[in-house]
């Protein structure tokens, strides 16, 4: 009997589970976002900064924005649909408060951003912090208006002088240790 409560338990949690996630293709297009870079142009990770500017798209009903409580604007690769999943979005670069005017953030690209092509995606989000609504600056295909960006390749100048100097050394150790082998074994 217990295992049998334990199953039916189980059950019930993934099914209540599953019916909060939200996929992609269920969230309205009311947000107009755009980004400084133009397509094809390559920023560099650490050093370069781009603006992204986002509104609510003025087109639409006045008071479907009601339950926006907060945007949260995220720099993306590879598309996807179930948005538990979504490693789409894997860098945050802003969360604030909703405005229907356009809003605008000046974002410095982070060392930790690998080499890729990227957009930028703004989802609306309630008072749940749930997304309900998104805007993005590539077409439904993700295949306009990319830009890239070229991650730090991990070698530095100062790296590549510290490994030819500790080579130096070691060869002139070597030489070193070997003609005093030499002398001792003349001495013996």
């Amino acid at each position: 009997m217990a295992a049998q409560s334990l199953v039916l338990l189980i059950l019930v949690s993934c099914l209540i589970h599953s019916g909060g996630a939200v996929t992609f293709s269920s969230l309205k297009d009311t947000l107009v976002v755009t980004a400084t870079p133009t397509p094809g142009q390559v920023l560099r990770a650490g050093e370069d900064r781009f603006t992204v500017t986002w509104s609510l798209n003025q087109s639409l009903p006045s008071g479907i924005d009601s339950d926006y409580k907060k945007v949260k604007v995220e720099l993306c690769y590879a598309p996807i649909n179930d948005l538990s999943k979504d490693k789409t979005c894997q860098f945050n670069i802003v969360t604030m408060l909703y405005t229907s005017s356009n809003t605008t953030f000046t974002w410095t690209v982070p060392k930790i951003i690998p080499t890729a092509a990227y957009f930028v995606r703004a989802y609306a989000l309630n008072s749940t912090d749930q997304q309900i609504a998104y805007g993005q600056t590539t077409n439904s295909m993700k295949t306009s208006n990319l830009f890239e960006v070229q991650g730090i390749s991990g070698r530095y100048a100062s790296v590549d002088l510290a490994a030819a100097c500790f080579s130096a050394f070691l060869i002139l150790s070597l030489a070193g240790f070997f003609v005093l082998e030499r002398r001792k074994a003349k001495t013996l």
